[in-house]
């Protein structure tokens, strides 16, 4: 009994392959143009499938030979024309051989129908000379042949079999598409299974159909009649989304703790760390497209799910899933070479748990309150003041101070003495010139108000312009101060650069140094900034520029060629060119 319940046994991929163009899941673009050069009498003679493994190309070539025969003559439908479909496998039969006994069946024509159809099966295991020993053949084939090439891996396919085929390229089966119908699958098989369970076998399958249906029967084998999320994650070692959805909360709430009880739990249930951290940035990525309305279907969930990352999607911040997303991908890759992959993940968790914290704890820049900058505004425009009339060998109140205090008793309030210190900084300080002899229109007394207001607009600034003069020796003193400091750094690149030529100082503030070849003159120009920058530091002038010039003499010549050589050596001894001649030699 058991071995005849065995015997009726069939897996899903054979018992719900495709019979029709209408039953092919996720290729509606190819069996449409099939369709329509069937109708139309516009039969390529030569057509290439190519696309991932498991996604209808062998398939559709059956179909395809099946209804150019039904579809163009009054034959009875039930036929199924097997003896005019010839299916080759490349891998197995790759050799001239092969394919000159392909050739020599394909001049005998169909007993039923119309054309003879021969699928070659991963053609691009062929030979080179089997692929010219069919090429022939394959751009002028019998008038009832018509040849189907399915692979792989097209590109391993010589061009001169590309050019002549048409070449129809199938896509990836998508997760709702793979979804779609394993529902109708189980349905038929009256198999009760959640739609998040289908999602996981459909994720699981990577675009392949027939390793969606392989899965599924492996599942309804293991769980029986009645299939669950929990269960297939389980079986599949897939995490299912709450759990993805439970560490999220976790971290984003700083549970640093809650979150590395959560990870070793899962595994303990036998998950591998890559997959989780893996795992968990795809879960990331997720939540940052369920923060845009044109992103969102971007997702590949069901809608129970997609109603859940909205909603926890909504409590986190865009900036906290950057940085959550850019330290889970820096770890995982640092996982499969750390010799401790499992504190790599705990590592990130504990890493990500403090992100919020260190926001808390981050210091808030000080701000000056409005009153203490008003007071301090006050005070600098008095001292000015004070400062201008120090030569004033009779002490007396300046105008300035007496506007100043005018103003200030009129309206004491904070902001008047605001007001009040932008007039002082706005209005020119007219000096009382008497105590020193001169005339307040005479052009003396223009001299001296400049020269006072020189030495406040000094005394203001913060950063002077040096303009030190320089000499050679304290150029050169300097250059090597700073080779020591790239020595000690470990550069040692720079230090040759640096090493190449002495410098040499022209024009006062212009730096010449030669180098013997671009290369070296372009790596001296990236870091001359931090060079100039010492040197203008420690020469005491902020003008100093550096000059790089390349000497063609200094570089070194180097010997390629055979040529090369002979010429190198007839300069060192001018009796190898006799010696050359008389033995008739060569290079």
């Amino acid at each position: 009994m058991y071995l005849y319940l065995m015997g009726e046994f069939v897996v899903s991929a054979l018992k719900y392959r495709p019979q029709t163009f209408a039953d092919v899941v996720g290729q509606q673009a190819i069996t449409q143009t099939l369709q329509n050069a069937i109708d139309l009498g516009k039969i390529a003679k030569a057509m290439l499938f190519c696309g991932p493994r498991g996604v209808g190309k062998t398939t559709c070539a059956r179909i395809f030979a099946k209804k150019i025969n039904s579809d163009t003559a009054p034959i009875d439908p039930n036929e199924d024309f097997a003896f005019n479909v010839f299916e080759l496998d490349a891998a197995s039969n790759n050799s001239v051989a092969d394919i000159r006994n392909l050739i020599e069946q394909v001049r005998i024509p169909p007993q039923k129908g119309i054309y003879k159809v021969y699928i070659i099966d991963e053609v691009h295991m062929l030979s080179s000379a089997a692929f010219n020993a069919f090429l022939k053949t394959l751009e002028e084939p019998p008038q009832h042949a018509i040849f189907i090439l399915a692979t792989t891996e097209k590109q391993k396919i010589i061009p001169t079999i590309l050019s002549r085929c048409q070449i129809f390229d199938f896509r990836r089966i998508t997760i709702k598409d793979a979804q779609g119908y394993l529902k109708t699958i189980a349905s038929r098989e009256g198999i009760n299974a959640e739609d998040d369970a289908l999602h996981l076998i459909a994720q699981k399958a990577d675009g392949a159909m027939r390793d969606a249906l392989s899965i599924f029967d492996r599942m309804v084998s293991y769980s029986g009649e009645t299939l669950t999320a929990k269960q297939v994650s389980l079986n599949l070692n897939i995490l299912d989304h709450d759990s993805y959805l439970n560490l999220t909360d976790l971290i984003h709430n700083g549970d640093l703790h809650g979150s590395i009880l959560q990870f070793n739990s899962l595994i303990d249930l036998g998950f591998d760390g890559y997959h989780i951290i893996n795992g968990l940035s795809k879960h990331l990525r997720d939540l940052l497209m369920c923060q845009n309305d044109g992103t969102t279907k971007l997702l590949e969930v069901g809608a129970e799910t997609e109603a859940k990352f909205h909603t926890q999607a909504k409590g986190i911040s865009t900036a906290f899933l950057l940085q959550t997303l850019e330290l889970t991908n820096s770890y995982a890759l640092q996982y499969k070479s750390s010799l401790h992959p499992h504190l790599q993940v705990e590592l990130c968790l504990m890493q990500i748990a403090s992100l919020k914290e260190g926001e808390k704890k981050k210091p808030k820049p000080y701000i000056k309150p409005k009153e203490e900058i008003a007071s301090s505004k006050l005070a600098n425009a008095v001292g000015s003041v004070e400062t201008i009339e120090k030569h004033d060998s009779t002490p007396s109140v300046s105008p300035v101070e007496n506007k100043v205090a005018d103003k200030v008793e009129a309206s004491p309030s904070i902001d008047t003495v605001s007001e009040v210190v932008e007039t002082v900084d706005e209005t020119a300080v007219q000096l009382d010139l008497s105590a020193q002899g001169v005339s307040g229109l005479s052009l003396s007394s223009l001299r001296v108000q400049k020269e006072h207001q020189t030495k406040i607009i000094d005394t203001g600034d913060e950063e002077k312009i040096n303009n030190q003069e320089v000499r050679q020796d304290a150029l050169i003193e300097q250059w090597e101060s700073y080779t020591k400091r790239m020595a000690n750094r470990g550069e040692r690149n720079m230090v040759a650069l640096l090493q190449l030529d002495i410098p040499r100082l022209k024009n006062k503030t212009e730096i010449h140094l030669s180098v013997p070849n671009d290369t070296n003159k372009i790596e001296l120009e990236k870091n001359s900034t931090s060079l100039l920058q010492f040197l203008r530091k420690q020469l005491l002038n902020d003008h100093l520029n550096l000059h790089l010039s390349v000497d063609l003499r200094e570089e070194k010549k180097f010997i390629y060629t055979a040529e090369d050589k002979y010429q190198e050596l007839l300069e060192k001894n001018p009796m190898i060119k006799t010696f050359k001649k008389n033995f008739n030699l060569e290079y």
